[in-house]
């Protein structure tokens, strides 16, 4: 059964046209699904008031779709997001008259500049979307890991706790006991659901809520990663050298505070060190939070400052 993510940035309840509402919160899930193929999509509700409803969307993202009506600071904002992430397919969708001439320039040197530009029709978008699931790559099994970052989480009565999320890597299979990160406890999956079907695993790329067993939904927080790999990495130190974007119009500066992003965490930190020599935005950093951050090797992780007015993107950086 393969899936599709798809981030749906512009105007709310667009992807309401799209397929059939699920969980809401500050992001809000639809789901289409024909035979075994399935497309979710995943709309920044609270954006863009709030960044890190954003951020959540376009970290799940194996596409997005772009729906512009005016050029907007926001505008600009999301597509600075999208290129910091590094989601590489899209589609584009121009209203309210809006030319490819108007927009394609302010776009150019970004990842959306390669996104196909698609017309204003629901039942258009919904079929390329569906063919392009098809087209997805199954999530390579037989790993003997998987991590699964939590969005949502909560009791169930006669089942236990049950958590939302997507297959960030590897491979999750019914009866894995998977450490709870950041913390030391170990919960074991009871059962596997992908859109409402009980299923023996679950690969990179699916949406999944898992049964678990061995911990309380009390017990958890949005960001924990459930997961049998032995390489990701806990730290509340970050270190590495920082890509800023090109429109961020300072160098960092220690003590700044910003929010640093990765999967499906969202949290603060102070740079405690920088080094701006050469290339300012490209330095030398270091970043520590309270909290600890959950990555594997070679992850990307996006650096977000709330202050930043009209641009609250300030980059990304692969921690060493």
């Amino acid at each position: 059964m393969p899936n599709l993510t798809v981030a749906v940035i512009g105007p709310g309840g667009y992807a309401g046209h799209l397929g059939k509402k699920g969980t809401v919160s500050d992001i809000t899930f639809y789901n289409q699904k024909r035979d075994q193929t399935t497309v979710t999509y995943v709309e920044p509700g609270r954006y863009p008031e709030k960044i890190s409803s954003l951020f959540f969307a376009v970290s799940m993202a194996d596409m997005a779709l772009l729906i512009v009506d005016e050029i907007t600071p926001a505008f600009g904002e999301c597509v600075l997001m999208l290129d910091a992430a590094k989601v590489e397919k899209g589609v584009l969708v121009l209203r309210n008259y809006l030319s490819p001439e108007q927009v394609l320039p302010l776009v150019k040197g970004t990842v959306v500049e390669n996104y196909t530009l698609e017309p204003d029709d629901h039942n258009h978008v919904r079929e390329m979307f569906l063919e392009a699931a098809g087209k997805q790559p199954a999530g390579a099994k037989g790993l003997k890991y998987g991590s699964v970052p939590v969005d949502h989480h909560f009791p169930v009565k006669g089942v236990g706790t049950v958590v939302l999320g997507g297959v960030a890597e590897g491979t999750i299979r019914v009866h894995d006991e998977l450490r709870v990160f950041p913390t030391s406890r170990v919960a074991h999956v009871r059962s596997i659901q992908k859109h409402d079907e009980d299923v023996p695993e679950a690969t990179e790329g699916d949406r999944v809520g898992l049964a678990l067993k061995g911990i309380e939904a009390g017990d958890l927080d949005r960001g924990f990663v459930l997961s049998n790999n032995p390489a990701l990495t806990v730290s509340g130190i970050l270190n590495g050298r920082a890509e800023l974007v090109r429109y961020w119009p300072g160098p960092l500066r220690e003590q700044m505070v910003v929010y640093l992003g990765h999967w499906m965490q969202f949290i603060p930190a102070r740079v405690a060190y920088v080094n701006n020599s050469g290339d300012w935005r490209r330095p030398e950093v270091t970043f520590r939070s309270e909290k600890e951050l959950v990555f594997p090797p070679g992850a990307t992780v996006l650096i977000h400052h709330l202050e930043g007015g009209k641009l609250r993107v300030v980059g990304r950086i692969v921690p060493r």
